[in-house]
């Protein structure tokens, strides 16, 4: 046992209020809690905080007392003691590509922040504001202790801006900026390159491939995995035109009908997520066009959905639950302040 539990054990306890009383019906405090384990008050608050100087026996003793008489911390207290507010703060585009995105991504998270202080809120950050505004926010109010984002561009604004504030955060997605940073990203470039090659090795001759607009750097991986591979194979290719994998499901099947309608159609499709999979699967059907006849199709896959699809296509799984669950892992590490940046960046692969 540490010397502060020691000590304090051996301190009397004066506080008058008994927590076993029935007739007693105020808010328990630290000093209730004190006095069911016969701790003193500072080594409560310090137990309730997690403080590694304080044993473990002895912080779970306290944590178990605390949720027997429903102990509340006051948060706002606790933010002017310590300047901080216990709060991870997740920005969350709500674009609809990816099913299930921030779900999967919040059960990773709140799976690893769960046992620690912090508290998990979700900030929306919505495509007619500048990426830049809820960063901001959030930083010049202090209404967090890290931040987590993600869709980051080459030249990420978000990025720039929390490096030069000293501001903890890890994004999902990397950036072309000379000073490192956290990140966890997924292998968009082997995504491409494995599906491009699948699809050639099926027999397709001309491929079509739906990216990520040009302003997110996922979109240059993607592209760059795709050309390598069917440059390697000399076939042809398309990347699609007027729409990408933020356009309306409607206007991904109705583009993609116009072009197999057209001479000369592409027969390998590759997806990089289930909506626009979904749309070539409809354009298919309502031309009279059979999955893994006529045409074929790689996407990538982030939720259960494409398990239950007949015809079945082939996929390529991103598990966003695991990229959630390294992002707040990697972002504890670095509120710790002690992890170089070097060891803060992971790569999830295909």
């Amino acid at each position: 046992m540490p010397l502060d539990d020691a000590e304090d054990e051996g301190k009397p306890n004066t506080a008058s209020a008994s927590p076993s009383n029935p007739g007693s019906h105020r808010k328990p405090t630290l000093k209730t809690i004190a006095e069911l384990t016969g701790l003193a008050v500072t080594t409560v608050s310090r137990a309730l905080g997690d403080d590694p100087l304080i044993a473990r026996e002895t912080r779970q003793r306290v944590q178990a007392a605390a949720a027997k008489v429903g102990y509340l911390p006051d948060r706002a207290a606790q933010r002017l003691r310590t300047g901080r507010t216990n709060v991870i703060s997740l920005v969350l585009d709500p674009h609809e590509e990816i099913l299930g995105y921030g779900t999967s991504m919040i059960r990773g998270m709140t799976a690893t922040l769960r046992g620690t202080p912090y508290h998990l809120v979700i900030t929306p950050h919505f495509s007619d504001i500048p990426q830049i505004d809820p960063v901001r926010h959030i930083v010049r109010n202090r209404m967090a202790d890290g931040i987590l984002f993600s869709r980051t561009e080459p030249s990420d604004e978000r990025v720039k801006f929390l490096l030069e504030a000293g501001f903890p955060f890890v994004c999902h997605g990397r950036t072309e900026l000379a000073t490192p940073h956290p990140y966890v990203d997924y292998d968009n470039y082997r995504f491409t390159y494995d599906a491009a090659k699948r699809l050639i090795a099926s027999g397709c001759q001309r491929l079509f491939i739906i990216l990520p607009p040009e302003r997110f750097t996922f979109h240059h991986h993607m592209r760059h995995g795709f050309m390598t591979a069917v440059r390697e194979e000399g076939i042809g290719f398309e990347i699609a035109a007027g729409i990408t994998l933020d356009s309306k499901a409607d206007a991904v099947r109705d583009h993609v009908a116009a072009r197999l309608a057209e001479p000369d159609p592409p027969d390998g499709f590759i997806c990089g997520g289930e909506v626009s999979a979904m749309a070539v699967m409809s354009a298919t059907h309502d031309l009279g066009l059979a999955i893994g006849r006529d045409v074929r199709l790689v996407a990538k896959q982030t939720s259960g959905l494409f398990d239950q699809v007949r015809p079945r296509i082939e996929t390529i799984y991103e598990d966003l639950s695991e990229a959630g669950r390294l992002m707040a892992t990697l972002l504890l590490k670095r509120m710790a302040g002690a992890t170089p940046v070097g060891e803060l960046q992971a790569v999830l692969e295909v």
